[in-house]
C-alpha cells in the first residue's frame, strides 16, 4: 500500500495565533504614536485659534473702546450682540466657540492673570487648571 502526501491548503491554529500576536504587537507600537500626533495636532489647533481670537478681540477693543463682556462672550466677534454703534465687525467670521476637543472655550473679561482678557481651552481632560490647558496668558502653553 502506498501512502500519499496529503497537502492541506489551510492555516493551522498555531499559524493563526502567531499572525494575531504579530498584529497585536504592531498595534501596540503604532497606535500610541498616532494617538500622540492627534493630540499634538489638536493642541496646535487650539493655540492657533486662541491666537486668532486675541487678534480679533484687540480689533474689537480698538473699535469699541472695550473688550466684550464675559456675558457677551466670543459671539460678540461675529455679531453685534450688544448693538454697539461703533461695532465694525464681524471681527471673526463664524468664531469657533468650541475647542478641538469639542469643549467650549472659556472667555473672561476682565482677565485674572494680569491680562486684559482670559481665554482658554480646557484640553482633552475637560478640567480647568490642569496641565493640558491651552491659555492666552502664557506663551509656553
Amino acid at each position: 500500500m502506498r501512502t500519499r502526501n496529503v497537502r492541506r491548503n489551510a492555516f493551522t491554529l498555531i499559524e493563526l495565533l502567531l499572525v494575531m500576536v504579530i498584529l497585536v504587537v504592531l498595534a501596540a507600537v503604532v497606535v500610541p504614536k498616532f494617538a500622540s500626533r492627534s493630540q499634538q495636532a489638536k493642541n496646535t489647533a487650539a493655540i492657533q485659534q486662541i491666537s486668532n481670537f486675541k487678534l480679533s478681540l484687540d480689533s474689537f477693543e480698538v473699535d469699541n473702546g472695550r473688550y466684550p463682556s464675559t456675558e457677551e462672550g466670543l459671539q460678540a466677534l461675529g455679531t453685534n450682540v450688544a448693538n454697539l454703534s461703533t461695532w465694525h465687525g464681524p471681527y471673526m467670521e463664524n468664531p469657533p466657540l468650541n475647542d478641538p476637543w469639542e469643549h467650549p472655550y472659556i472667555y473672561r473679561f476682565p482677565g485674572t492673570h494680569g491680562t486684559s482678557v482670559d481665554l482658554l481651552s480646557i484640553g482633552a481632560d475637560a478640567q480647568e487648571g490642569t496641565g493640558d490647558d491651552v491659555v492666552s496668558w502664557s506663551q509656553n502653553k
